[in-house]
């Protein structure tokens, strides 16, 4: 029996407009003002500190409380990868409650990346993520022994402040 031919599509997410009532963003059923995927993309490959938010994880006193940190990290294949320390505030909230949240470090021409963080094991993947990381960072991630996590979007929000509210750009994955 013949083997199938692995999916090879790779065809943008469909954007739309993000529901947001009172900012006067409307529908954007002529695609007009609406942001490219590859403008993420873009986005992420040329900043250079993110922010990733977590919940934290040490309930009962936590209660469910955010936790913002900067972090340094690569977008490689629609997904988010970055390091911690096993030990740090953000692994452990990880450990507990894998939903994020990463921004780029740029309000005016912002990125919001809603998703899962996972363990990345994988050794093809992690050698991948370490070429773009080295080019990048001058520093290969897996030399300090700490998770490297990947976060795929579950929701992306683009939008230029410029032209806001026309360009407010929501990606459902």
């Amino acid at each position: 029996m013949a083997k199938r031919a692995a999916k090879t599509d790779k065809s943008p997410p469909k954007a739309d407009r993000p529901f947001a009532p009172g900012y006067g963003i409307v529908g954007a059923e002529d695609g007009k003002g609406l942001l490219s995927w590859a403008w993420v993309a873009r986005k992420m490959n040329h900043c250079r500190t993110f922010w990733l938010a977590t919940i934290h994880a040490d309930l009962p006193t936590g209660h469910g409380r955010p936790h913002v940190m900067p972090v340094w990290g690569i977008w490689l294949d629609d997904a988010f990868f970055f390091s911690t320390g096993h030990k740090s505030r953000k692994c452990q909230n990880l450990s507990a409650n894998p939903a994020c949240t990463i921004t780029n470090d740029n309000g005016e021409e912002a990125v919001i990346i809603e998703g899962m963080a996972t363990p990345t094991e994988d050794p093809g993947v992690l050698e991948r993520v370490a070429t773009v990381y080295k080019k990048k960072y001058k520093m290969d991630p897996r030399s300090i022994k700490e998770p490297i996590f990947a976060v795929r979007p579950s929701t992306v929000f683009g939008f230029i402040e410029k032209s806001f509210p026309k360009s407010a750009t929501r990606w459902k994955l």
